[in-house]
């Protein structure tokens, strides 16, 4: 697969995730929620955040994921948004680690960082 084609398949998938998660599937139950959660907002208090934590987090993840879909045909901010998105996935590993859950449930986390720092490095 050539790199162009790698890095574009890299927003596709990071930025839809994304939107998936915040816009489709907020109140979807998913084996992967931190702590005893079935949604997006009881695992925001399952890891004791604030209610803002869970606003500013969701606007930065919908606003990254809307950048890197738009990026694939405008000038786009693409690097930044990796860079926010790599961050905010280093912090949910984080919160997973701070309520001791398995290891499995870092897992979306953990393959949205590599795809972010994918992302950087291959900017389109």
């Amino acid at each position: 697969m050539p790199l162009d084609t790698f890095a574009r398949t890299l927003h596709v998938v990071v930025g839809l995730g994304l939107l998936n998660v915040w816009l489709l599937r907020p109140r979807a139950g998913s084996r992967y929620r931190g702590g005893s959660a079935t949604t997006l907002r009881q695992e925001f208090a399952a890891y004791g955040l604030p209610e803002l934590a869970f606003y500013v987090v969701g606007a930065l993840k919908i606003s990254a994921g809307v950048i890197l879909l738009a990026a694939l045909w405008l000038p786009m901010p693409e690097r930044v948004a990796a860079i926010v998105v790599a961050g905010l996935m280093i912090g949910a590993m984080a919160m997973h680690r701070r309520v001791r859950d398995p290891l499995h449930k870092s897992l979306p986390a953990a393959v949205m960082l590599a795809m972010s720092v994918g992302i950087f490095f291959l900017p389109l």
